[in-house]
């Protein structure tokens, strides 16, 4: 299973130290290129999009995720955070789980 990240250079720079392939991209058509490229590869099976990436292709990402079984598509925040009005990462985790993680103070 491949994974592949597109988003901004510091982002994909983050990935690659993980040992993630990525794209840096500067606009809505060069990120519709990178998606388009990634899913053109067989083994690719999770594209990492900031998402601030995801907002500015947001048809084409929804165009994927409905039209297509794979590859599955993952939007994180970007280096500045979430964007307004989106849930963190711990606020969707403890809705799936069902239960609030707190963390204690020192």
């Amino acid at each position: 299973m491949k994974y592949f990240c597109i988003a901004d250079e510091d982002t994909v720079r983050g990935f690659r130290l993980a040992g993630i392939a990525g794209q840096a991209v500067a606009s809505a058509p060069e990120a519709a290129a990178a998606v388009e490229s990634a899913v053109a590869q067989r083994d690719c099976a999770v594209i990492i999009l900031t998402e601030t990436v995801a907002d500015g292709i947001r048809p084409k990402v929804e165009q994927i995720r409905f039209e297509q079984q794979r590859p599955l598509i993952v939007e994180i925040p970007g280096p500045g955070g979430p964007m307004p009005g989106r849930k963190s990462l711990r606020q969707l985790a403890q809705e799936a789980v069902g239960i609030r993680i707190e963390e204690k103070g020192n």
